[in-house]
């Protein structure tokens, strides 16, 4: 198998759906909130946005269905700019994390399955992570660091007591937004190369 030294152009032109995904998701839970006066980040989760009590739920959905879409772009570029197989493996992990971030918007608050999608969507997130910053410990060690860096985070911060779920929804999506802009400087390196 030739490993390409630097990512296709389309590849690097889907790498942007990973920054797309990160502001149609914050765009659409912000218009959530506003349209939710009661929603707190310090008591509540952020499904609770698009739960029974929810006015307007269907915005708080539509935003976790198109930033799936876009987060799934995303991993297309991961795969077609990979460098190697266990590249392709984390971009494949990453989209199936896409899948199960667009299926919460379709399984909201209140319905069976739920917790699992969304559960399953940071599970698969972390693991994509994890997986790329081990694809790039060779190459390109700061971005394998921070990625594990960032896994590592994700990890600490499921033991910490959050007063909320929201607020440690809110951290994880953190973690993943710093990873898409670690990844995609990756992006910048190789095609210096």
């Amino acid at each position: 198998m030739r490993v390409r030294s630097e990512p296709s152009t389309l590849a690097s032109k889907l790498s942007w759906a990973g920054y797309a995904a990160a502001i149609i998701y914050w765009a659409f839970t912000s218009a959530s909130i506003y349209l939710n006066p009661w929603f707190s980040l310090y008591t509540h989760a952020l499904s609770d946005l698009a739960g029974p009590r929810a006015n307007a739920p269907w915005v708080y959905n539509l935003g976790l269905v198109l930033s799936g879409l876009a987060a799934f772009l995303y991993a297309l570029a991961i795969i077609l700019g990979s460098g190697g197989r266990l590249e392709v493996v984390g971009g494949a992990y990453w989209s199936v994390a896409a899948l199960f971030l667009a299926l919460i918007g379709f399984f909201p608050a209140g319905t069976r399955p739920h917790v699992f999608v969304s559960t399953y969507f940071f599970f698969q997130a972390f693991l994509a992570i994890l997986v790329l910053a081990l694809a790039h410990i060779k190459r390109r060690k700061r971005v394998a660091y921070t990625l594990a860096s960032l896994y590592l985070l994700g990890l600490l911060g499921l033991a910490l007591p959050w007063p909320s779920v929201a607020l440690a929804e809110t951290y994880l999506i953190g973690l993943l937004m710093a990873s898409v802009l670690t990844y995609n400087l990756g992006y910048l390196a190789r095609r210096s190369i």
